[in-house]
């Protein structure tokens, strides 16, 4: 391969997958009545269709970005492209709930191979002061592709069937294929050793903390089976991921996750950064295609086009705001972005009720939340992978991916412990039965829908908490000095 590297067109086929794959964190949420009715399930169940994604999606990440440093990020990227594609399919093909989550699990692992790689790729192409332009390119793909999953899923659902959710992703995963196969170089290797015990302590640990909290609810926070306590097993998944850090503070040689890049004060607040985000993100958009639905009768192609506003501030002005990131203080900026997060998130829980004749004012908290989530990925990326060295360019940018990640998984299970905990507050104990049978319907009782509405605006309280929980972490940013770095990049052959 020639040695001169084009690093916009290299980024730009990358971010084709990238999109595809954070598409599908969030379509599945406006295609959930209809999945329940297709495949005759419940609430309970098909929430772990995104969960069970969002998990195999997390765990890998600290191994998967190392393994781009170890065979290069173009052949992993093209292998989990390859993995995702084909469980895309076989998630279309399902036939039952627990085929379904499992192809969506399988899903999760081909994401976790690809995400680590474009991140890898930036911070290998592109010198620390010009990352923002391409942070902002990579912010404006997570922020919009967050916010038009659950638009696409509407048409698609109303279209062509809920299948056409997981259908659409073959065509695109050839065409990104082919396009990284052409325009993504081929960047230097160095070995590594893989810590087994690591990926095996994070990846239980992140299980029993996630099943437990959402799963909770359902046990009314009891025994599970007679004899297994809920919080046993929220604290034993804390209790483990304690473990898995005490582990590898003590490792010799390559740690899974290197706490040495935690010694650098943006990195380690970018990462509770995006991690908060990621939670806001995943949990916000539940209670309120919910509400749509089932409240206000909306069909799915009209309930994610009242999420439109968000999508189309963010794509208007994520490349305004990535320009701004090499020339200000990103601090100033994320800040900005995650208190407009949260007053966007109460002002909905003003505004769901039962009345739908005036639903046209919800697309204004709408597209304030499209404004917030522009100010939040450029800024919050380009400040965590600023001084990345490059030799630690796969496992700071599997770490950065991985924190998100997790802020997605508990954002996905604890809105859905919280949905049905608000719902029996509201509606009684009957609440989950009564609302699943609603739900596969497609219809709410008007007698039930006061409280049915009051349920998921109380719920949109917590990534509004969390939202303002990231605001404190991005005020202690610092600073980014502006110095020249070294910009040469390493082509291999």
């Amino acid at each position: 391969m020639s040695s001169t590297v084009r690093p916009w067109p290299a980024l730009w086929a990358l971010v084709v997958g990238f999109f595809m794959i954070l598409v599908d964190t969030t379509i599945v949420s406006v295609a959930n009545p209809a999945i329940m009715r297709g495949l005759e399930t419940d609430i309970d169940a098909v929430i772990w269709v995104t969960s069970a994604y969002l998990l195999t999606y997390a765990a890998p990440l600290l191994v998967t970005g190392r393994l781009g440093d170890r065979f290069g990020p173009k052949p992993v990227y093209l292998t989990g492209l390859t993995v995702f594609t084909v469980a895309s399919a076989a998630c279309g093909l399902s036939t039952s709930i627990g085929m379904l989550i499992a192809a969506r699990a399988v899903q999760g692992l081909g994401a976790a191979l690809m995400t680590p790689q474009t991140m890898a790729v930036i911070t290998r192409l592109f010198p620390p002061d010009s990352r923002g332009k391409a942070m902002s390119l990579w912010g404006a793909v997570a922020g919009v592709a967050t916010l038009v999953g659950p638009i696409l899923g509407g048409v698609l659902v109303d279209g062509l069937g809920w299948e056409w959710i997981f259908f659409v992703n073959v065509p695109v995963g050839v065409v990104a294929f082919v396009l990284a196969w052409r325009l993504v170089p081929r960047l230097d290797t160095r070995p590594h050793r893989f810590d087994v015990v690591g990926v095996v302590l994070s990846a239980v640990g992140m299980f029993l903390l996630v099943f437990g909290i959402q799963e909770g609810e359902s046990y009314d926070w009891g025994l599970i089976g007679g004899w297994l306590p809920v919080w046993g097993l929220v604290g034993g998944g804390v209790l483990v991921l304690a473990v898995f850090v005490w582990h590898q503070g003590r490792m010799r040689g390559e740690p899974l996750l290197p706490l040495r890049l935690f010694r650098d004060r943006n990195f380690a607040l970018a990462n509770g950064a995006i991690s908060a985000l990621g939670f806001t993100v995943t949990s916000m958009s539940l209670p309120l295609v919910f509400y749509y639905q089932l409240v206000l009768g909306f069909s799915p192609t009209r309930s994610a086009l009242m999420l439109a506003p968000m999508a189309v501030m963010t794509l208007v002005l994520s490349p305004v705001i990535g320009r701004r990131v090499d020339t200000a203080n990103p601090r100033t900026i994320a800040l900005a972005g995650m208190l407009l997060q949260a007053v966007a998130l109460v002002w909905f829980t003003f505004w769901l009720t039962p009345d739908a004749d005036r639903w046209v004012r919800l697309l204004l908290p709408s597209a304030l939340l499209g404004v917030a989530n522009a100010c939040l990925w450029a800024p919050i990326s380009s400040t965590a992978t600023r001084n990345l060295p490059r030799e630690l360019a796969g496992a700071g940018s599997g770490v950065f991916n991985t924190t998100r990640q997790i802020g997605s998984v508990l954002g996905s299970a604890a809105i859905a412990g919280l949905i049905q905990a608000r719902l029996v507050a509201e509606l009684g104990p009957q609440a989950t039965g009564s609302t699943s049978a609603a739900e596969a319907a497609g219809t709410l009782p008007e007698a039930i829908a006061g409280g049915f509405s009051d349920a998921m605006a109380q719920s949109l309280l917590l990534p509004a908490g969390i939202a303002v929980v990231g605001a404190v972490v991005v005020a202690f940013f610092a600073a980014p000095q502006r110095a020249g770095a070294d910009a040469r990049v390493h082509v291999g052959r």
